[in-house]
């Protein structure tokens, strides 16, 4: 189990490596009274996401013979962008296995970062089959994108920041993938302020992780339709799914009109580029699926949208 002083830890492995991303007020709209909301601006982080917290810390502390061997993971964008962005501030080989409708720009960011991508059908066969394939052929250490304790450390230290950065939070609405980021989120969270009630997002579309925490039975969902690319996990993993049920309030979806709208609101009123994935909370907050009065902090999680998809949401 992971636990705070392991997020301790990746803070200060991090410490010269990560940005300290800003933390911005927000304005709903209408009267109602309402605490103040905070948004946690992980879109401005290395890579454009909060997965590099994770990857490096996982990649730092490797032995020398592990690195000597390169790393492989397997990742829709965010986590591969950020493997092969420490990869190549660590002098590691990365090798990433991406489906071939990852958005454009993740995979040629990956690319440009020094990674090797190799594409695979997830109608075809499962990523975690690929790289296990891959695996045995090159003897690669594994970094998956979410279920492993040092990617769940480094990303709690998003929420571990921003507990420094503005009076720690009475709400924490954390997007949902995989759950590492909102496993480590709900640690830090807890760790500086007990009575703070964590709670998870992800898509209608993708609700596994919504499923397995009222059900207490691992759910998965195969290749989930949704725009929120980042939420596409088939289930929540081994690492994760105890954490999220142990430190975790409460958990809800919202509707792809939904997120749209929530991309929508934080361009034009916030004035953020937020790719939908990374605005799970504000469209939980926008669409009513949550509901509260007190301090609230929202973790925008990343900001890797391409073009055409920003079109197309905008208009």
């Amino acid at each position: 189990m992971v636990e705070y002083k392991d997020i301790l830890s990746a803070q200060r492995r991090l410490i010269d490596q990560v940005r300290q991303t800003p933390v911005l007020p927000v304005d709903l709209p209408g009267d109602e009274p309402r605490g103040p909301i905070w948004l946690k601006c992980e879109n401005f982080q290395r890579t454009g996401a909060f997965k590099f917290r994770g990857a490096f810390n996982a990649i730092s502390r490797l032995s020398d013979e592990e690195k000597q061997r390169g790393v492989l993971t397997y990742s829709s964008g965010n986590h591969a962008q950020a493997v092969a962005l420490a990869g190549g501030l660590l002098k590691v080989e990365t090798t990433i296995v991406m489906p071939g409708n990852a958005p454009e720009i993740k995979r040629r960011a990956t690319e440009e970062y020094g990674g090797r991508v190799v594409e695979y059908n997830p109608e075809k066969i499962t990523r975690e089959e690929l790289a296990a394939e891959l695996q045995v052929k090159g003897g690669q250490t594994l970094i998956p994108p979410y279920d492993h304790p040092h990617i769940v450390a480094g990303q709690g230290t998003a929420a571990l920041e921003m507990t420094e950065q503005c009076d720690p939070p009475d709400y924490l609405l954390t997007p949902c993938g995989g759950g590492g980021l909102l496993s480590g989120s709900a640690i830090a969270a807890k760790a500086v302020n007990p009575h703070c009630r964590v709670i998870g997002v992800e898509p209608e579309l993708a609700d596994d992780a919504t499923r397995s925490f009222y059900s207490g039975k691992l759910h998965t969902v195969h290749n989930p339709p949704t725009i929120a690319d980042g939420a596409r996990t088939p289930s929540l993993g081994k690492v994760t799914f105890p954490l999220v049920r142990k430190y975790v309030d409460q958990m809800v979806t919202v509707s792809e009109d939904e997120i749209i709208a929530a991309v929508r609101f934080l361009f034009f009123q916030a004035k953020l580029v937020v790719e939908p994935s990374g605005a799970l909370g504000m469209a939980a907050l926008l669409g009513g699926a949550v509901s509260v009065t007190g301090r609230v902090g929202v973790i925008i999680s990343g900001g890797n949208i391409d073009g055409d998809t920003m079109i197309e949401i905008l208009s």
